[in-house]
């Protein structure tokens, strides 16, 4: 099946319009800010999070200009969150080619951020909407707090699935709430009506996470991400989290412990790997990624577009089932 030309066909006319307006809110005098820009959209991807937003526009009525810019906004603070990952992880490489800071330096990479950040705060500017403006200002907040809440979970001895859970939905889910929620606000929709779509964009938010982190127990040149390379960054996710808890197992709490610590062998972390994979680490996280697929096809239940609301339900599919 074809999934981004299915989740795309609503709003085609609609996508060109964005990139038309993301393409000129780049344009600068600056000829290092170009080339930066030139490098980091040369590979686009698939504009997950701009068609987010205009989906949820069009789910509660049609696509106007404040959806445009919030879906604008949201990809340039996207953006820029992952040049400040980068520098902060001390990542070499995103999506499969080297990261800003691999490419130019760190002080490159964190201006760049710091000016693209700067650029998408004018574009919701641009929407006239304080539900909007709120959104969007508030975002680089919630995913410095999700990045400070990962940092500091390293001394925490427990495997707690309750903090994986609240770190994904701050460093990730939270964008995707976001899309959702701005999306629905920019068709002219009350606050009350909004928290369905916060919902929606949250679950899709959190199997997008889980299904990134069920790459990095697999060898896969397509992701940009070695396997083991959460481990090797010290982040246990929900496949070993699952493990550790329903075995027990001491040797691999004791590795697991190490990996927190930054301590851990590349062949301790290649074991730990293989421990997750034969105790249904994977299994699981797939089964949590369905039961938040049932949730969000019950909240689309009371939509009356289903043109729209089968594009949202292939985009979730996509999200679950992709390679990369």
């Amino acid at each position: 099946m074809d999934y981004l030309s299915h989740i795309k066909q609503p709003i085609l006319t609609e996508l060109e319009a964005f990139n038309r307006m993301f393409e000129s809110s780049l344009t600068s005098t600056n000829p290092l800010l170009n080339s930066v820009a030139e490098y980091v959209f040369r590979k686009r991807g698939k504009q997950m999070r701009p068609i987010l937003v205009l989906l949820f526009a069009k789910l509660h009525g049609k696509v106007t200009d404040a959806s445009l810019h919030s879906a604008v906004a949201l990809e340039l603070l996207h953006t820029a969150s992952l040049l400040h990952d980068d520098v902060v992880d001390e990542s070499m490489m995103r999506r499969g080619q080297p990261s800003v800071n691999a490419q130019f330096n760190n002080k490159v990479a964190v201006l760049s951020g710091d000016y693209l950040l700067a650029t998408s705060l004018a574009q919701a500017a641009m929407t006239s909407n304080l539900d909007i403006i709120s959104i969007i200002s508030s975002l680089g907040k919630d995913l410095a707090d999700g990045e400070l809440l990962q940092l500091s979970n390293v001394d925490n001895q427990n495997f707690s699935e309750e903090v994986y859970f609240e770190i994904i939905k701050k460093k990730t889910a939270v964008l995707f709430i976001s899309c959702a929620k701005a999306g629905a606000f920019s068709a002219g929709i009350s606050d009350e009506m909004a928290k369905n779509a916060a919902l929606i964009g949250e679950y899709i938010g959190i199997c997008f996470q889980i299904r990134d982190d069920i790459f990095d127990y697999f060898q896969n040149f397509e992701t940009g991400k070695p396997s083991g390379n959460d481990m090797l960054e010290g982040k246990l996710t929900l496949p070993v989290l699952h493990a550790l808890n329903t075995t027990g197992d001491e040797e691999a709490k004791r590795i697991a412990l190490k990996v927190k610590q930054g301590e851990a062998s590349k062949d301790e972390i290649s074991w730990l790997v293989e421990f997750t994979k034969n105790n249904h680490g994977i299994e699981y996280a797939i089964s949590v990624m369905e039961d938040y697929r049932k949730q969000v096809l019950t909240l689309l239940n009371d939509y009356p577009n289903d043109e729209v609301k089968s594009a949202i339900t292939t985009y979730l599919d996509y999200v679950i089932q992709r390679n990369k």
